[in-house]
């Protein structure tokens, strides 16, 4: 069924496989054209076809690698069937994490997506929106990025706290996460707990914040205005947790326990205590956020507060899908997701050798 022709190269025979039209693919499978391009379309008419039928349509294009035409789905479709996607930068940890799980829901819907970086630069959050409009984008994901815009298409932020018409918010339940954190130092036996906080610029870094000073209150965790340090500068790297644990223990105000804003900061943070010859947990207790995927192969394992990252990107893809689908605005919204408390070997009960 598929067209061959011979090509030589450096004297050697090639074959060169043309893949098969869909005339061609509906011959051979007895269907009409227009029901094969229904499946392979995932339109919402091709739920009335049997699924036996859906089947054989998927398997014998998976077989003769028929692929529609991009340009004509376009045409027919009146969509780019592309998505633009706008972080502060792409490392380990949370950006990438997020867009692991919008690539899983894009790619299994044959969406294509663009990947921008704006590095906290305020004119580049400004201008990728439009850059993206330029290029016929149908909608766009922006990921740990300040939003004020109302556009043209469907946008879903993730940890996006701004309410603007048009926009659809993922957030986590950060007043659940404050309490999973602070209830386990509490239950351990700790009192004297430091605190890293966010940089000025994290979407998260207020709503986190609030949420834990309100969380201390109602237990009756007194917070040390001395013993909480704040991420400096735009490094991904643990750097800024590093440098940040420096000036908590060149206080000199004693903690048994540190709650770091996320895992990255947390690592810089136990090498910060182990250069002051702390141990961890014996000595300090710490805390990290977001359980990125190196934080349980961390010596000793990172106890931190789990944000289901990935699954936070598939709901923006899922949720930007319907609504660019439905082809209308639905106003703001709001998707909520539950933290998980994940304990291991960094966190245990104040030792003799704690600092005092």
């Amino acid at each position: 069924m598929t067209a061959k022709k011979r090509e030589k190269s450096d004297g050697k025979d090639i074959v060169l496989r043309k893949p098969v039209t869909l005339k061609q693919l509906a011959e051979l499978l007895g269907l009409a054209p227009a029901t094969i391009s229904l499946v392979v379309n995932r339109s919402r008419v091709a739920d009335t076809i049997p699924q036996e039928t859906k089947n054989r349509i998927f398997e014998a294009v998976e077989k003769y690698k028929y692929r529609p035409s991009f340009f004509a789905r376009s045409l027919r479709a009146q969509r780019s069937f592309t998505i633009g996607v706008i972080v502060p930068e792409v490392s380990e940890g949370y950006s990438a994490s997020v867009i692991s799980g919008v690539e899983d829901h894009l790619l299994q819907a044959g969406y294509f997506y663009f990947v921008a970086s704006h590095r906290h630069r305020a004119d580049l959050v400004d201008e990728y929106p439009r850059l993206f409009l330029e290029r016929s984008v149908d909608g766009m994901i922006a990921v740990d990025t300040p939003w004020t815009f109302s556009l043209s298409v469907p946008v879903v932020t993730v940890s996006g706290h701004n309410r603007v018409n048009g926009v659809t918010n993922v957030i986590l339940d950060h007043a659940l996460a404050a309490e999973l954190a602070l209830k386990h130092l509490r239950q351990l036996g700790h009192r004297n707990i430091a605190f890293i906080k966010g940089q000025e610029f994290s979407s998260d870094t207020a709503v986190r914040w609030s949420n834990i000073e309100r969380k201390a209150r109602q237990m009756g965790l007194a917070i040390d205005p001395s013993l909480v340090a704040q991420l400096q500068g735009e490094s991904p790297t643990p750097q800024p947790g590093y440098e940040a644990t420096k000036r908590l223990l060149a206080s000199r105000k004693s903690f048994t326990a540190l709650f770091a804003f996320n895992d990255i900061s947390a690592m810089g943070a136990i090498r910060a205590l182990r250069q002051a010859n702390l141990r961890v947990p014996h000595d300090v207790s710490v805390v990290g956020f977001d359980d990125i995927e190196s934080a349980a192969y961390q010596n000793p394992a990172l106890t931190t507060v789990r944000q289901p990252l990935r699954k936070m990107g598939r709901i923006a893809a899922e949720t930007l899908l319907r609504r660019i689908n439905r082809s209308r605005n639905d106003g703001n919204a709001e998707a909520m997701v539950d933290p998980e408390l994940v304990v291991r070997d960094t966190t245990a009960a104040p030792g003799r050798g704690s600092q005092t």
